[in-house]
């Protein structure tokens, strides 16, 4: 969570200025910015429900006697006596079953890393190349989305490269990190610090272990590091491939460590993705080789392969979406399609029916504002033209699974009557439309 303008401290505004007016600056004063005022407000920033870390305190716990706590923790920020906590480690089973470590970080940690990240984002928004989109203020996956549409409708693209970076957050290197902050940061206090952070080890089921590489997914300050290490390590060198060694057109759209990546020709595409692989090398990263590949994809993608009898193009997943190469009905031209990723979907299914078969014995409108919370948030994101269908099928389900919830209440009872349900439904579930319309020409990709 970013500040708005209206709350944004007067010296970080000045920060913000001073930054944009030179890019080569280096600040060597910024310890000053972390006052009492802006730890408190990091600490109503913060996800009041998010879980405790190796401290066992959550948000309203440390908020008892906040003030003191603030001041005792701004007088060891400031005579060097500050040492974050070891960070909690948890396992989540991901979609395709495989575990994904997230980090718990204690919320006194919390509090200094949201106070740095806005000191961060105050010196480098003006840094970062617009097809960044990821964890910025004033962006959104719906912008990197919109941009992605935009390249593929109105730009010369022909192949496009879906890069996804392996394993990104673990494998970011201390070393280069702090090189990379010394470009802007000349202040050691607020660069020791970071490296502190950095390496604060890791605590998992009482054992403790040091912390050499990586940065834990779910730390308050993972993503703006994430963006900085791919700033200078991806952004930068693309932005000068494209306009030094690209043969034809090259659009380039970044969502944290995701990328999709517009060519015009099939031969800058390759030797982009062999040269990418190369760059990334040095600074200890990788491509994840199942989910990076290149496609033919665009206005011409189906007609050029229907000649080489090499049947329907290819589609590609980003933010959700999968990709598709399509008609239009009324023209027959060349039309992009958006549709909610089936795997994903379906995740998200079987999660409502979970907690469908545990809640059945509750009133069905509390279940009902429940449901409609859920299927509205799912429309939010989803809704975008030519996913009404995926969404439909998305609400029924819903609509059915909630019905056989309420028709297991009872093994006596024949169950709800279908008008009710109908009028429940018609209550409760929001029906289907787009909420995000198709792209305009306010993008400049």
């Amino acid at each position: 969570m970013t500040q708005s303008i209206g709350q944004t401290p007067p010296g970080l505004i000045r920060l913000h200025e001073a930054a944009r007016r030179d890019r080569r600056l280096r600040f060597n004063n910024l310890l000053h910015h972390v006052t009492v005022e802006l730890l408190e407000k990091a600490y109503y920033a913060l996800n009041r429900k998010a879980a405790s870390g190796v401290d066992g305190e959550d948000w309203s716990g440390y908020g008892e006697g906040l003030q003191e706590r603030l001041i005792e923790l701004h007088q060891r920020l400031h005579t060097n006596r500050y040492k974050p906590r070891h960070v909690k480690r948890i396992w989540l089973t991901k979609a395709n079953g495989k575990p994904r470590p997230i980090g718990i970080t204690a919320i006194e940690d919390k509090v200094v890393q949201q106070a740095l990240v806005w000191i961060l984002e105050a010196i480098y928004e003006s840094d970062f190349l617009g097809f960044s989109y990821g964890f910025r203020p004033g962006r959104s996956q719906h912008q990197a989305l919109d941009a992605v549409y935009m390249a593929i409708t109105v730009r010369k693209t022909s192949w496009v490269l879906d890069a996804d970076i392996k394993g990104f957050f673990d494998a970011i290197d201390h070393d280069w990190m702090m090189r990379f902050l010394a470009h802007r940061i000349a202040d050691k206090r607020i660069l020791h610090i970071i490296e502190r952070t950095l390496k604060c080890g890791v605590d998992e089921d009482g054992k403790r272990e040091r912390t050499v590489v990586g940065t834990p997914q779910g730390a308050v300050i993972s993503p703006i590091l994430g963006n900085i290490y791919l700033h200078y390590v991806l952004d930068l060198w693309a932005s000068q491939w494209r306009n030094r060694s690209a043969g034809g057109e090259t659009t380039i759209v970044r969502y944290a460590d995701d990328s999709i990546i517009g060519f015009q020709y099939r031969a800058d595409g390759q030797r982009f993705e062999a040269e990418l692989k190369e760059r990334l090398a040095k600074f200890g990263l990788s491509l994840n080789d199942e989910k990076t590949h290149l496609i033919e994809f665009g206005r011409f993608a189906q007609s050029n392969r229907a000649r080489r009898a090499e049947g329907k193009p290819e589609t590609f997943d980003f933010l959700g979406f999968t990709h598709v190469c399509s008609r239009r009905r009324s023209d027959g031209g060349f039309s992009l399609r958006r549709y909610t990723i089936a795997k994903k979907q379906r995740e998200k299914l079987g999660q409502v029916k979970q907690v469908l078969r545990k809640t059945r014995h509750r009133h069905p409108f509390d279940v009902g504002r429940w449901l409609r919370r859920v299927v509205q948030g799912y429309l939010n994101y989803f809704a975008v033209p030519g996913n009404k269908q995926a969404l439909d099928a998305f609400r029924a389900e819903v609509c059915r699974a909630w019905l056989r919830a309420l028709r297991r209440r009872s093994q006596k009872s024949a169950g709800i009557p279908w008008k009710r349900m109908t009028a429940l439904i018609k209550h409760f579930i929001p029906s289907v439309r787009v909420l995000h319309p198709y792209p305009n020409q306010r993008l400049c990709v």
